[in-house]
């Protein structure tokens, strides 16, 4: 008689075993790929931010210290610098205001860092600078009041958030028709009040 404990036991791994352990490494490397992806979009996001900051850094500080000038930067949402402006690549020959706005419109175009080819890398995509006046400086006895301009950057999103505020028209329609491509970042410039009482 034969015994059923005499036949050997099947020993090492099946194909099915095999077939899903493959399945669920697939679906970890595909989690992981897409993982990869959002982490770059998120670093390119962070890094056009930072020039943006820079930017706008660039201007207001500009402008503090030419205060005396601060009507004369003014360009409107209308005209923003940057990208698809009349600035020139070179800025020799110019001086005050005029060279301001010419170095911050190349700064905004990425002239900073360029490739082997000439293309200009350093900034944000699609960057643009609004200088914007919220309020009139005057200087009359008795009715002092501070000027205010508004210093906007904005740059193409690598994917679509929630549009900026829609007070800021800057680059507004843009970078899309919602605008939830559009980035925004904003400062202010004060125009004291010193020779009136």
């Amino acid at each position: 008689m034969l015994n059923r404990h005499n036949f050997p036991r099947q020993t090492g791994t099946s194909l099915v075993e095999v077939m899903v352990t493959l399945a669920i490494l697939s679906f970890s490397l595909l989690g992981i790929a897409a993982l990869q992806s959002k982490v770059g979009t998120a670093e390119m996001e962070s890094y056009q931010r930072a020039q943006a900051l820079v930017a706008l850094s660039q201007m207001t500080e500009r402008m503090t210290s030419n205060i005396a000038n601060a009507a004369a930067y003014v360009t409107g949402s209308a005209n923003p610098l940057g990208t698809g402006d009349a600035q020139p690549a070179n800025c020799a020959g110019l001086t005050g205001v005029a060279l301001d706005q010419c170095d911050w419109s190349n700064t905004l175009k990425g002239a900073g860092e360029t490739t082997g080819g000439g293309a200009s890398v350093g900034a944000m995509i699609g960057g643009r600078g609004c200088v914007e006046q919220v309020q009139a400086a005057v200087f009359t006895l008795n009715n002092c009041q501070v000027g205010i301009y508004r210093v906007s950057v904005v740059w193409q999103g690598m994917a679509p958030t929630v549009a900026p505020n829609a007070n800021v028209a800057c680059g507004a329609g843009l970078y899309g028709a919602n605008d939830a491509n559009r980035r925004l970042i904003s400062a202010t410039v004060s125009q004291p009040t010193t020779t009136c009482y």
